[in-house]
C-alpha cells in the first residue's frame, strides 16, 4: 500500500509540474497583451512547481503494479490533489477569488463542468481567460485517458463495455495505454486546431476562436464573454459549435481505434440513440419555442446547438433557453441526465447507460410474461455479460442517491428547491449551467454562499470519476 501511495504521488507531481509549466502561457499573454498581472501568473506557476517538484523528489523511484487499487488510488489522488493545487492564479491573479471560490472555478474548469463564479468576463484580463480555457482543455485529455484506459480496467460502471484491445491484462495496461495516449493527444489537438479555424472564418477573433475551440472540444464550455455563445451574432459561429460539440460528444474509441489500427468500425448504439435524441430534442424545442411560426435561421441554430450543448454537458449557452416557453426548462433539465456517449469528454450518465436500463427493463418484462423463458442481454447485437450490465445500474442508482443527498445539503444550506436540486444535478452531471434565476444559464454561481461552491465543487469531482472510484475509497478492504 505504501508503495502505490508513493507512486501515485509521484505520477500526480508530473501532471502537477505540467500544469505549473501551463501557467507560463496565461503569463506570456498578459506580458504580451497589457503588461500586467503577469507577475501574479508567475508567481503563481513558480509556486505551485516548487510544491511539486519537492514532492516529485521526495517520491522519485517509486514503481508500482498497475492493479484495480493501485488505479483507484492515483485516480483520486489525480484528480483532487490536482484541483486544490493549481488555483493560485485565481487567487492571487486579478480575479481575487475567495479559496472556496477558487476551488470550485478550478473543479469546474478541471472536470469541464464550465459554471462559473466570475462576471464581467468581457473585461476581465486576457491571462486568466486563457488559464480557465487551459484548465478545460487538459481535463478533456485527462477525461478521455481516463474513460479508455483506467475506469474500463477498474470494472467501473459498465465501462468495461467498451475496453480497449489489451487494456484487460495489467501487465498491457502501461505499453498499451501510452499508445493509446498518443493516439489521443494527436487526434484532440488536430480537432481542436479544426475548431479553432472553423471559428475564425465565422468573424471571431483569433483569441476568441482558439479559447472557445479548447472549452468546445472538452465539452467544458468556458466563454470569454459574459453571454457565452449569444455573443456572437453570426448563426454560422453556433454550428460550428454544434459540429464540433457533437465530435466530441462520441466516443473517442472509434477515432482512437481507426487511428491506431486503420480498420473500419461497426457502428455503436449509442451513437445512432445520441443523434436520435438530438434530433428528437430540437424537434419538441422548435415546437415548444415557435409553435406556429416558421423558425427563423438564428433561432434554429440555436435550438440545435443549446440541445447539443445541454446534451453533450457542455454547458455554453446561446441565449436563455428557459424562457423559450413551458416545455423548454423541463426538456434542457432531462438532458441534462442524459449525457454524451461512454469514451467522450462529456458528463452524464452516459447514453450507453440508458440503452442498458432499458434492455433490462424489456428483458424483465418479458421474463414475467415467460417466466421459463431465456432472454439473454445484448448491446446491439454482442450478448454481453450479466455483470456488465449489474454494474451498470448500481452506477446509475449511485447516482440518484448522491444527487439526493446533495441537493439535501444544499437546501439546508438555505439554497431553494429547483437551485439546490439542479444545481447538484449540473455539478454531479458535469454540464454547467443550472436551472431558475440564481444559477440559471443567463446567471452564474456567484450568489450563492462558499459552503455551497465546495458542495458543488465536490459532486463536480466525484461525478467526473463515476461516483464509484471515490466512494471506494471509503471501503476498508482498500487500505489493507
Amino acid at each position: 500500500m505504501g508503495q502505490d501511495l508513493r507512486t501515485a504521488l509521484h505520477v500526480t507531481s508530473v501532471v502537477g509540474l505540467v500544469l505549473a509549466a501551463a501557467m507560463l502561457i496565461p503569463t506570456a499573454v498578459d506580458l504580451g497583451v497589457t503588461g500586467e498581472h503577469w507577475q501574479e501568473f508567475g508567481l503563481s506557476a513558480l509556486l505551485t512547481g516548487l510544491f511539486w517538484l519537492l514532492i516529485a523528489m521526495a517520491t522519485y523511484g517509486a514503481k508500482t503494479t498497475f492493479t484495480p487499487r493501485f488505479g483507484i488510488i492515483l485516480v483520486n489522488m489525480l484528480w483532487w490533489g490536482i484541483t486544490v493545487s493549481v488555483i493560485a492564479p485565481l487567487v492571487l491573479g486579478p480575479a481575487q477569488l475567495s479559496i472556496a471560490a477558487a476551488i470550485f472555478e478550478t473543479a469546474s474548469g478541471f472536470t469541464t463542468t464550465g459554471s462559473t463564479v466570475l462576471t464581467g468576463l468581457d473585461h476581465l484580463d486576457s491571462g486568466t481567460l486563457v488559464w480557465r480555457s487551459l484548465l478545460q482543455w487538459f481535463g478533456g485529455t485527462g477525461i478521455l485517458s481516463l474513460g479508455l484506459i483506467v475506469l474500463p480496467f477498474l470494472n467501473v460502471g459498465g465501462l468495461q463495455l467498451f475496453r480497449l484491445e489489451s487494456s484487460d491484462r495489467s501487465e498491457k495496461v502501461l505499453p498499451r495505454a501510452a499508445a493509446i495516449i498518443r493516439a489521443i493527444v494527436v487526434i484532440y489537438v488536430g480537432l481542436t486546431a479544426a475548431c479553432a479555424l472553423g471559428y475564425r472564418l465565422t468573424g471571431m477573433s483569433p483569441f476568441d476562436a482558439i479559447n472557445h475551440a479548447m472549452t468546445t472540444l472538452s465539452t467544458g464550455g468556458f466563454s470569454t464573454h459574459d453571454s457565452s455563445m449569444g455573443f456572437f451574432p453570426n448563426s454560422a459561429t453556433l454550428w460550428v459549435g454544434s459540429v464540433f460539440m457533437a465530435l466530441a460528444g462520441l466516443p473517442f474509441t472509434l477515432f482512437v481505434a481507426l487511428f491506431l489500427s486503420r480498420k473500419n468500425l461497426k457502428l455503436d448504439p449509442q451513437v445512432v440513440w445520441f443523434f436520435a435524441i438530438i434530433a428528437g430534442a430540437v424537434a419538441l424545442l422548435l415546437v415548444a419555442r415557435d409553435g406556429a411560426t416558421s423558425p427563423t435561421p438564428r433561432s434554429l441554430s440555436e435550438d440545435v446547438f443549446n440541445v447539443i450543448s445541454i446534451l453533450t454537458t457542455t454547458g455554453y449557452a446561446a441565449g436563455d433557453y428557459t424562457a423559450w416557453g413551458s416545455l423548454s426548462g423541463p426538456l434542457f433539465f432531462t438532458l441534462t441526465f442524459f449525457g454524451g456517449c461512454a469514451g467522450s469528454t462529456a458528463g452524464g450518465l452516459k447514453i450507453y447507460r440508458l440503452i442498458v436500463l432499458a434492455k433490462m427493463v424489456n428483458v424483465s418484462l418479458k421474463e414475467l410474461i415467460h417466466p421459463h423463458g431465456v432472454f439473454p442481454l445484448r448491446y446491439g447485437r454482442e450478448r454481453i455479460d450479466p455483470v456488465i450490465f449489474n454494474a451498470s445500474l448500481v452506477m446509475s442508482a449511485s447516482f440518484a442517491g448522491v444527487l439526493a443527498m446533495s441537493t439535501l445539503v444544499l437546501a439546508a444550506q438555505g439554497n431553494d428547491f429547483v437551485t439546490a436540486v439542479s444545481g447538484a444535478l449540473t455539478a454531479l452531471a458535469n454540464v454547467g449551467p443550472g436551472l431558475g434565476d440564481v444559477i440559471g444559464p443567463a446567471s452564474t454561481f456567484q450568489s450563492l454562499p462558499d459552503a455551497s461552491l465546495l458542495v458543488l465543487a465536490i459532486c463536480m469531482i466525484v461525478g467526473r470519476l463515476e461516483i464509484m472510484v471515490v466512494l471506494a475509497l471509503f471501503m476498508r478492504s482498500l487500505w489493507r
